[in-house]
């Protein structure tokens, strides 16, 4: 055989098998966002929900964990209807994601709006956010115990600050006042961010803010946290130090809150494993783990049929809660 035959064939060999690979690339390459994802966070400003959505976004980027950025997008409106409907109305499309609270099982039972988070694709928890007992730091109330037995005394004279209507806030509120006998009178703002200032500026006597929300304040002198309202002590530096609601009073409540992501309904599965393993890296990073601990937050990351099982074990708790406390028939 000629060195030129050969040297076609080879040449013919190598484009083919040059053809193969681009073909295989094509056929097996990751989907990724080909426009900017809207993150939509279904709260105010300022809450615990809204911070963390900030602080993931450019966590991302830097990371160049998604080839393009994720905007973060406030629809708070309706106890966040606004902001579940606004994504469940996105059928389809991958550059749609939504933050969770537990107002994904509170809103739909209270307002009855027509949306359940079974109608959207579940992505990840990404962690679960505890509660606190806060007042003002010039308050004289100095124990969780000191401050509810004169809540007692004085019945809906001592204003509870909370986020929304037959929400997280006011379910607390409910818990606190069948636990310990007392009753206060709940106000509701927007969202955590205003709550804690409210406080601050002592329109409000106390809230049940998550972490996140009041730690400044408290950093600051201006705010004073009483119990942890868990059944465990927040395993952070300086939070640790916080009693829980059972060692500062004798009674036992607890009550975590979801923080998840979903995407807009009917994504491919490709889609939606984009996302599992983009928000995966995003929180094995030293920045996620430090925010965890600077907010008081448990990193609780889990996905798949074990996300989805216990999001729908989170309604039924919810569901029962709320009958409980007279919030729904």
């Amino acid at each position: 055989m000629s060195t030129k035959i050969l040297s076609v064939r080879m040449s013919l060999l190598l484009w083919s098998l040059t053809l193969c690979f681009l073909a295989a690339g094509t056929a097996y390459a990751a989907w990724e966002p080909s426009k900017p994802v809207e993150f939509v966070v279904p709260a105010g400003s300022g809450g615990g929900a809204d911070q963390m959505s900030r602080f993931v976004s450019p966590l991302i980027s830097k990371y160049n964990l998604s080839p393009k950025p994720f905007i973060v997008i406030n629809k708070s409106g309706g106890a966040g209807a606004e902001g579940f409907m606004y994504v469940k109305g996105k059928k389809g499309d991958p550059h749609t994601v939504i933050i969770t609270l537990s107002n994904l099982f509170t809103t739909p039972l209270a307002t009855g709006v027509p949306f359940s988070w079974k109608d959207l694709t579940p992505i990840t928890r990404l962690a679960l956010d505890y509660f606190v007992l806060w007042v003002n730091a010039e308050s004289p109330y100095k124990t969780a115990k000191e401050y509810l037995d004169a809540v007692k005394k004085e019945p809906e004279k001592f204003i509870m600050g909370g986020t929304g209507t037959a929400q997280e806030d006011q379910i607390i509120t409910i818990m606190m006042e069948q636990a310990f006998g007392l009753k206060f009178t709940y106000v509701p703002f927007k969202g955590g961010g205003d709550v804690a200032v409210e406080l601050v500026g002592n329109h409000t006597n106390s809230s049940v803010n998550n972490p996140a929300e009041a730690v400044s304040h408290w950093k600051a002198g201006r705010l004073r946290p009483l119990a942890v309202i868990d059944h465990d002590r927040i395993a952070l530096p300086d939070w640790d130090k916080i009693p829980t609601m059972k060692e500062a009073t004798g009674v036992d409540l607890s009550y975590m809150m979801l923080r998840g992501i979903f995407a807009a309904p009917d994504i491919t599965k490709e889609q939606q494993d984009f996302y599992v393993d983009c928000l995966k890296k995003a929180t094995e990073t030293p920045e996620w783990k430090k925010y965890v601990s600077d907010m008081g937050l448990k990193a609780a990351f889990l996905t798949g049929p074990d996300y989805v099982k216990w999001v729908g074990e989170q309604e039924e708790v919810h569901k029962a809660l709320m009958i409980k406390g007279g919030l729904i028939k």
